[in-house]
């Protein structure tokens, strides 16, 4: 045999025996305590080739381990190494939490019921609402229902009042692991008085790690024909703009990075970059759509994310400036992370012409949304 085919064997076989990187977990011991008098505790789910570890503070995704195309293994979600970094955060404090009840941004902090004004927190810019306020459900500690090697349910009941929304909100939440790597997170929710419900997660996707290199590079597509401008203050103006000849026309894929600094968009401009929501292209004959996917060409990983809600929220991490820090220690960058929060559109309650996000006390609020994690070599 030849000193060259001798070379390429050996090359095969030292490949095929380096150790894959394998998953690293927080320790739960970390997660051991109380809040507000509650049990707080770390869960890790597994199936298929995922690993995933929550906590019922907040229903918050703390890792998520995935392979890339070599079969190394890293945590891909932006999270924090301790409960009490969670309760009292440094920087960021969404990180892969549950948000609600009203998702995203309520304008002025207000809206009404059957002509009754209700008021919430201004915790977003002193004057408008976000994710729930300053309590929001990811600050709560959740009831554990059930928990097993690839599931477990949460439930909790936001109280008539808290934070300024109306009615005894009873809301089941369960998160599943599929053997076909999907993360598929579920919502169950009842009021005894007229409210608004919009929940969602909210979950930091890094696709090379937790910390490793930007976004930008990244390649996505948006199944959308349309987007919701915002003013200044990431307020909902109240139109709907086609995506067509926009900064926001992913309708075919490319690279993130590509229209991000077209400051020259007034809408990239007061984001500084992408915040927004698109409207979604739905099918009714289907249960959920394909919302977007995600592609990292250096690491081959791959999200698909599939809902039943009529918009998306793709947040490009545009305000993380490096000196908050995520589990591993590692500095989270500008556009290090990315969030992609399937939800019915922002500030609703306020706009006639939005999607309706009023439930009554004979309805039962309902939702799906899955993250599919996939390898493209």
């Amino acid at each position: 045999m030849k000193a060259t085919a001798w070379l390429a064997a050996g090359l095969l076989l030292l490949a095929a025996c380096t150790p894959k990187k394998a998953p690293v977990l927080v320790p739960a011991d970390n997660f051991k305590g109380t809040v507000d008098s509650l049990p707080v505790a770390l869960y890790t789910l597994k199936n298929g080739d995922i690993t995933l570890q929550v906590t019922n503070y907040g229903g918050r995704v703390v890792s998520l381990f995935t392979p890339d195309k070599h079969g190394d293994y890293e945590d891909i979600v932006v999270g924090r190494n301790s409960l009490e970094e969670y309760v009292h955060p440094a920087g960021e404090r969404f990180l892969g939490a549950c948000v609600g009840p009203v998702a995203n941004r309520i304008g002025g902090a207000s809206f009404d019921v059957y002509g009754e004004t209700f008021h919430t927190p201004c915790n977003d810019n002193g004057v408008n609402t976000l994710h729930g306020g300053f309590k929001g459900l990811d600050h709560v500690v959740w009831d554990v229902v059930q928990s097993g090697p690839s599931s477990i349910t949460l439930r909790y009941i936001h109280p008539d009042g808290q934070e300024g929304f109306p009615g005894n909100l009873d809301i089941l939440m369960s998160y599943t692991l599929t053997d076909h790597n999907e993360f598929i997170v579920m919502y169950k929710a009842t009021t005894d008085k007229a409210t608004p419900v919009n929940l969602s997660h909210h979950p930091f996707f890094n696709l090379r790690g937790e910390g490793n290199g930007s976004v930008e590079d990244y390649l996505m597509r948006i199944n959308a024909d349309r987007f919701i401008p915002i003013d200044s203050l990431s307020i909902p103006t109240g139109e709907i703009r086609d995506v067509e000849g926009t900064p926001f026309d992913f309708r075919n894929e490319h690279r993130i990075g590509d229209r991000i600094g077209e400051t020259s968009d007034d809408q990239i401009r007061f984001a500084r970059g992408y915040d927004h929501n698109w409207c979604l292209n739905t099918d009714p004959s289907k249960k959920v759509v394909t919302a977007c996917t995600v592609y990292d060409p250096e690491t081959g990983r791959q999200i698909e994310v599939l809902t039943d809600q009529p918009g998306l929220q793709f947040y490009s991490g545009n305000f993380f400036d490096g000196n908050d820090k995520g589990k591993n220690g590692k500095p989270l960058g500008f556009r290090s992370s990315l969030a992609l929060e399937t939800q019915k559109w922002p500030d609703s309650p306020n706009h006639d012409n939005f999607t309706d996000v009023l439930l009554l006390p004979a309805q039962v609020y309902q939702q799906t949304c899955v993250y599919r994690f996939t390898v493209r070599r």
